[in-house]
């Protein structure tokens, strides 16, 4: 695997977009604070920009670094789930301007994996996660249903877990400063 993550640090580092598995789904990423990289994802995904990506992070002390305020209820709902589930968040900061909602939002999912951990830890910022397909199209439950088109279209793909059989996206969450939580996807 640490060939795998020194690869793939190099292709984020120098601005590319790579897909990898991550705790849920196969993921398009790259680094969450690169605006032309983020473009790219857009890009590819044939997916206009005014709609947000999710982010990963490597732990509660990085969220920190990209979220103005982070609510309880969060914290306690990060502790506590069993499942994957991404929480959108008020107030975000430090991140790439084209990833970021237009109401100010931002979906971060902290993923209970290995290889998304040690990326993100390394690279010390959030990775652009977004499902492997283009927009519309299925989101693929195995290496072997991305497209084409997608695999030609990343920089680098990451050569780990493709036998992965993914059985379903992340929960989605929408909490508040003021503590409202809103479920958006089961």
């Amino acid at each position: 695997m640490q060939n795998e993550i020194n690869k793939t640090l190099q292709i984020l580092k120098n601005g590319g977009i790579i897909l990898y598995p991550t705790d849920t789904v196969w993921g398009i990423g790259c680094d969450a604070t690169n605006s032309e990289a983020v473009k790219k994802i857009y890009n590819l995904k044939n997916r206009i920009d005014s709609k947000a990506l999710i982010c990963l992070v490597a732990d509660d002390r990085m969220l920190k670094q990209f979220v103005k305020t982070i609510p309880q209820s969060a914290l306690n709902i990060i502790e506590i789930t069993d499942k994957p589930t991404t929480i959108i968040y008020d107030d975000a900061k430090n991140l790439a301007h084209n990833l970021i909602a237009d109401d100010g939002s931002i979906a971060i999912r902290i993923p209970d994996d290995d290889f998304c951990y040690w990326i993100s830890r390394k690279l010390n910022k959030p990775l652009v996660s977004t499902s492997a397909n283009i927009s519309g199209a299925p989101t693929p439950k195995s290496f072997k249903e991305i497209s084409d088109e997608i695999l030609k279209g990343v920089d680098y793909v990451v050569n780990l877990q493709q036998e992965k059989i993914c059985n379903k996206p992340s929960s989605i969450i929408k909490i508040s400063n003021s503590n409202v939580v809103k479920i958006i996807r089961e």
